[in-house]
C-alpha cells in the first residue's frame, strides 16, 4: 500500500529540516539529531512516577529509569531496551514509550541506558542489558514488581538486545522470562535480505545508515554470531512467546519477519504484526501517526495478556 499520509508528512518535515543523513554525521551529531524524534513524540498522555537508579554492570554503573504505576500488589515487570542502532538513543529518547507501557499494562518498566558504540562496541550493550535483566529479576519485589511475570522488550537495536538477552537467559537457566516484545528488531547484521534494497532509501532509516550503525557496533567484526544476528542462532526452541512488530517501508522488515518464522518453526508461540504504510521508527509517534497509536494499543494488550 502507499505510504501512510501522516507518515509522509512527517518524513517531509524531517527532510525540510535539512540535516545530513545519519551516516554522514558523527555519532555525537547523530545523537543530538535523534532528540528530534523525542520532541515529535511529545510528553506522555499519562505519566507514572519514575525513579532513576544505577545498576552495577561489567563496565561500571548502568543508568536505569524505573517507571512504577500506583497499584495494590505486585505488578508485572518489563525491561525495555531502546533503539538507535547501538549508537544513538537513551532513556530520554524513549521516555514517552515507557510511560505508555507502564500506564497501559500496567507494569513496572525498567528502561536501560546501556553503553553505546563506537565508544563501547559489541558485546558491551549485550552485557549491560543482560546485567540489568538479572538485577531486575532479583530486585523486582523492591521495585513493586513480580519476578515471575517478567518480559523483555525493545525496538530496533533494542529488539535485537531483547531477544539476545532472552536466548542467553534460556541457555544460562535464568532469569525466567515470560515474554518478548520485539518491535522491528534487527536480527541480521549481514543486511542481506530484500527489504534492505527495497526500502533502503527515503524512509528515515536507510540502508547506508544501517551499515554505519553496524560498523560502529562491530568495528569490522563478524556480523554472524547469534549474539549479533539472532536470525543465525542454531536453536531457538524453548524461548519465551513473542510479538514481533514490523513496518512495511523498513529495511529491517524482512529480517524481523524471518526471525518470527524461525521462532514459529522452533515451536515458540509468536505473533507477527506488520504495519503497512509505515516506516522504521514509527513506534511511539502516536500523536502524529494514528496507526502508531494502534501499535501502542497492540503492544500494551500483548504484554497485559502475556503477564496476567
Amino acid at each position: 500500500m502507499p505510504l501512510d499520509p501522516q507518515a509522509r508528512q512527517l518524513l517531509d518535515l524531517f527532510a525540510a529540516a535539512g540535516a545530513p543523513p545519519v551516516h554522514e554525521q558523527t555519532p555525537t551529531e547523530a545523537r543530538a539529531g535523534f532528540a528530534l524524534l523525542a520532541e515529535v513524540a511529545g510528553p506522555p498522555e499519562v505519566a507514572v512516577p519514575t525513579e532513576d537508579r544505577t545498576v552495577r554492570g561489567p563496565g561500571g554503573g548502568i543508568p536505569v529509569r524505573v517507571y512504577r504505576p500506583a497499584a495494590d500488589g505486585a505488578l508485572p515487570v518489563v525491561v525495555y531496551f531502546h533503539g538507535g542502532g547501538w549508537v544513538i538513543g537513551d532513556i530520554a529518547s524513549h521516555d514517552t514509550v515507557c510511560h505508555r507501557l507502564a500506564a497501559g499494562v500496567p507494569a513496572v518498566v525498567v528502561s536501560v541506558d546501556y553503553r553505546l558504540a563506537p565508544e563501547h562496541r559489541y558485546p558491551a550493550a549485550v552485557e549491560d542489558c543482560e546485567a540489568v535483566t538479572g538485577w531486575v529479576a532479583l530486585h523486582a519485589p523492591e521495585l513493586g514488581g513480580d519476578p515471575a511475570r517478567l518480559a523483555v522488550a525493545g525496538d530496533s537495536a533494542g529488539g535485537n538486545l531483547a531477544t539476545v538477552v532472552a536466548r542467553r537467559a534460556r541457555d544460562a537457566g535464568g532469569p525466567a522470562i515470560a515474554f518478548q516484545l520485539l518491535i522491528y528488531p534487527a536480527t541480521d547484521a549481514t543486511r542481506s535480505l530484500p527489504s534492505h534494497v527495497e526500502n533502503g532509501r527515503g524512509y528515515l532509516l536507510e540502508a547506508d545508515t544501517m551499515a554505519w550503525f553496524c560498523d560502529h557496533y562491530l568495528g569490522g567484526g563478524d556480523p554472524r554470531p547469534p549474539d549479533v544476528s539472532p536470525l543465525f542462532a542454531p536453536d531457538l526452541a524453548g524461548l519465551p512467546p513473542a510479538l514481533v512488530v514490523t513496518a512495511e517501508f523498513d529495511p529491517l522488515r524482512d529480517e524481523g519477519e524471518a526471525y518470527a518464522e524461525r521462532l514459529r518453526q522452533s515451536g515458540v508461540a509468536v505473533t507477527t504484526s506488520r504495519y503497512d504504510g509505515l516506516f522504521h521508527g514509527f513506534y511511539g509517534l502516536d500523536r502524529v501517526i494514528p496507526a502508531a497509536a494502534r501499535a501502542t494499543d497492540e503492544t500494551v494488550a500483548a504484554l497485559r495478556a502475556a503477564l496476567a
